[in-house]
């Protein structure tokens, strides 16, 4: 390891940030966790303070090289400028638009490194999508699709919130950016309904916001389309639009989300799954041929540092810690702003945190 990056801040330890210490621990570096709650035994220091306080920011990013926030979307940019004004490198999980393009705007004067959306979707997803890209000569279609699931879905909404329960709603509300017709355009979210079937599992995909992070800007002219969707249990995008649009939840998200976490806690044994596919011409013998490629993917709850983890904890923790190691090793650039799609698959999949996606 380099001296780039030692000493790591992680920001909020709640289900997935938690992880993401023990597994920065695990990886060599030495990390402090920053929670607004009592933990104990955490195989890490732990201090208590207000991330929203700038002077305690400035006290904490003194004795750091890097801070990963796990927090939720809207302590980010608080976290970003006071990064940005010591020039620690910078991490998160955010699908937030205007977030990442605060991230953005503060990377072009800074000293270090601004990653934002190193999460699953936008994340992984968007490395495993570029990858499969990058063999082609010319590329009609990306199609890139991740659904958090019960294995063992009750009900007819199939579904059990083991994320952001924030997320999930704003997910199915906002507006959806993608590439059609070689045109990037907004969308609504909860339409386009397809059928994906992996291992026999029958789902439905549909579009939500969010998951594509900054890939339609990458590939705007390079590509007539570009979308991303979540899969679901069949019938219960259906659910959802009569839930947001006729009952009119949408109206009041917060109320929403207590509503959704009330009816469908979260289950242990849950599933994610990952589906990415490229259309498009490759050289094949002097000659071009149409052709698609294919990613997909079950990964299911991991014992990790003794300890049992969702598949939806684990696969998000692994992934921004993966991003943190190859900036640390130097496989990544230590400054500027940091797109997802510029990573390559195969080097995410040698880091440490990288190798339980292959495992």
């Amino acid at each position: 390891m380099t001296n780039k990056i030692k000493k790591i801040a992680v920001l909020g330890l709640g289900k997935v940030g938690e992880l993401v210490a023990i597994l920065a621990q695990e990886s060599g570096f030495t990390v402090t966790g920053v929670d607004s709650r009592v933990r104990e035994k955490m195989p890490f220091d732990v201090t208590f303070g207000d991330v929203s306080d700038d002077n305690f920011l400035r006290q904490l990013f003194d004795k750091n090289d890097a801070v990963i926030s796990c927090l939720p979307y809207f302590l980010n940019k608080g976290v970003i400028k006071i990064a940005s004004e010591k020039n620690i490198h910078y991490f998160d999980l955010t699908e937030d638009v205007e977030t990442t393009a605060y991230a953005r705007k503060m990377a072009v004067n800074s000293n270090s490194v601004m990653a934002p959306q190193c999460g699953l979707a936008p994340g992984f997803i968007a490395i495993v999508g570029s990858s499969l890209a990058r063999n082609f000569k010319r590329v009609r279609t990306i199609e890139l699709r991740v659904g958090a699931l019960p294995q063992h879905p009750k009900g007819e909404l199939g579904y059990a919130i083991n994320w952001s329960a924030e997320g999930v709603v704003n997910e199915y509300l906002n507006d959806c950016e993608v590439i059609s017709e070689g045109l990037v355009k907004i969308v609504p979210a909860m339409q386009d309904l397809e059928t994906i079937v992996i291992n026999g599992i029958k789902l439905e995909a549909f579009t939500t916001s969010g998951g594509l992070g900054t890939c339609c800007e990458t590939y705007q002219g390079k590509v007539d389309a570009l979308n991303y969707k979540t899969m679901r249990y069949p019938g219960h995008m259906k659910m959802m639009k009569f839930f947001f649009h006729e009952l009119l939840m949408k109206e009041d998200r917060k109320k929403a989300g207590e509503i959704l976490v009330h009816a469908k806690p979260p289950v242990s044994d849950d599933v994610v799954y990952v589906h990415s596919a490229v259309e498009g011409w490759k050289d094949k013998s002097g000659k071009e041929e149409f052709c698609r490629d294919e990613f997909v993917r079950a990964y299911y709850p991991k014992k990790i540092a003794g300890e049992q983890w969702r598949a939806i904890s684990w696969t998000t923790a692994c992934s921004i810690v993966a991003v943190v190691e190859m900036v640390a090793k130097g496989i990544l650039p230590d400054k500027g702003f940091l797109k997802q799609e510029e990573i390559l698959l195969a080097d995410f999949l040698k880091t440490k945190n990288g190798s339980y996606y292959g495992e």
